[in-house]
């Protein structure tokens, strides 16, 4: 009924312990604008309320609690819920739960607007947890998701690129936290880093790096990159989906006019409450 891995919930703990997003404000930001570029903004004001599903360390709460009337945050992890009440400290609104998705108490139907970032791909259930989501949306509500892209809009060889990482990640992400936290900074410090400063160089130059990998992190600083670094190398589940599997995975909650962002990261997408 929980529909959660217990080791992945453990991972997520320790990561936002580690890596609780205080130093991190301006990439942040940069983030915050990617992810939620397509999002409906005229939803955000002080009469909605809404719901931050896996809200982690809060860091994507910080820019929506001060928009609106209340943001429910939860989380099935303590440590991490912890890090987000300490983040989210000076806003009133939060409420905070210890709780997965599909068993948190909020009330069905009475929700303004959702997100669920980069929570969905880490869940035995994908599809199930998803539904829960929507269950809580009034009609006519916007539900932001972000999952994992099976890399349907890159060629060949990224694909065998990130084969050959993800078994990596199989072998590192169940070693001990202490351990997989030190390869993991050396991984973006030998691999993340060196990316996407080379990208940043030829992006300059008016260059296409889109087919680059890690072109995304080439404007964000080390610390961004040291946790997405973990966030990827260390969590045991990971899932992956193509645009089409998204798209009737949303469909099947009960979501409509369903949109994706064509930008980075791979893929943001919205729908609509039925």
């Amino acid at each position: 009924m929980q529909n959660i891995d217990s080791s992945v919930v453990n991972d997520f703990g320790n990561e936002w312990s580690e890596y609780n997003q205080s130093k991190s404000d301006l990439n942040l930001e940069k983030a915050f604008e990617q992810y939620f570029s397509i999002f409906p903004k005229h939803v955000l004001h002080d009469q909605s309320v809404g719901f931050d599903a896996g809200c982690g360390s809060g860091r994507w709460a910080k820019y929506i609690a001060p928009k609106v009337k209340y943001l429910y945050c939860f989380d099935p992890s303590s440590k991490a819920l912890d890090i987000a009440k300490q983040n989210l400290s000076q806003y009133k609104n939060c409420f905070f739960e210890c709780s997965s998705i599909n068993q948190v108490s909020i009330t069905e139907n009475s929700m303004d607007f959702g997100y669920c970032l980069g929570v969905l791909h880490h869940i035995p259930d994908t599809k199930r947890a998803l539904s829960a989501c929507v269950s809580k949306l009034k009609k006519g509500s916007p539900l932001l998701v972000y999952l994992y892209y099976r890399f349907d809009n890159k060629p060949i060889w990224f694909k065998f690129i990130w084969r050959l990482s993800d078994s990596l990640r199989k072998v590192i992400s169940i070693l001990p936290f202490s351990i997989k936290l030190f390869i993991t900074k050396c991984i973006a410090l030998v691999v993340y880093f060196p990316l996407a400063r080379l990208s940043y160089l030829l992006a300059i130059f008016g260059l296409d790096v889109s087919n680059i990998p890690l072109s995304d992190y080439r404007n964000k600083a080390f610390y961004y990159m040291a946790t997405d670094s973990l966030d990827r190398f260390g969590t045991r589940l990971e899932k992956r989906f193509t645009k089409k599997e998204i798209f009737s995975m949303m469909t099947d909650a009960g979501l409509t006019s369903i949109t994706f962002s064509n930008r980075t990261p791979f893929w943001v997408a919205i729908g609509y409450k039925e």
